[in-house]
């Protein structure tokens, strides 16, 4: 739980502070790279555990999405991919500022976004996917009419399918 500035600075169990819910203004960097600390070390102890960092993929829904996105284009581009379901980058953000810099083959983006979200705008994810494509990254934006900030079956078969072809199964090994 931290502060969460749109619920008026109430405890909320969330990734990471916003200012508000839009993609038109800053990011709240210090909370983002906090969380990105602790991840990071989350990483390291499954590559310490034996887990190839290119087999290791991180993503989430809406917030989620948005940290997964953070963690992977800024701290880890050797990841095996991305993916984020309803979730976006803001206008200016780190992220596409890091890429910009970017020389290295990048993780791939798989991306789900309902069209009728009325929390996290699909327009705010079509304009992420559009520019991380402009940066270099491979991605896929899988639309989803009259789905809401929600999860659906075909969307989770879908994301299914993607780890599965990301990560196929290596030989007698359950890594």
């Amino acid at each position: 739980s931290r502060p969460y500035t749109p619920m008026k600075g109430a405890f909320s169990t969330v990734w990471f502070d916003r200012y508000k819910i839009s993609n038109d203004c800053p990011e709240h960097i210090e909370s983002i790279d906090s969380m990105c600390r602790g991840l990071t070390d989350l990483i390291n102890d499954e590559i310490k555990n034996g887990i190839a960092k290119n087999r290791i993929l991180i993503g989430g829904f809406s917030m989620g999405g948005g940290m997964a996105m953070h963690l992977a284009y800024r701290f880890h581009q050797d990841l095996a991919g991305v993916f984020a379901l309803s979730s976006f980058l803001n206008k200016d953000s780190a992220v596409y500022q890091a890429l910009k810099r970017n020389e290295t083959v990048l993780p791939e983006l798989f991306q789900c976004h309902g069209t009728a979200d009325e929390l996290v705008l699909y327009s705010w994810g079509e304009e992420t996917n559009k520019m991380l494509k402009s940066l270099g990254v491979s991605t896929s934006l899988h639309t989803f009419p009259n789905l809401n900030h929600e999860l659906s079956r075909t969307e989770i078969e879908k994301l299914k399918t993607w780890i599965l072809e990301k990560l196929p199964v290596e030989g007698a090994k359950t890594n």
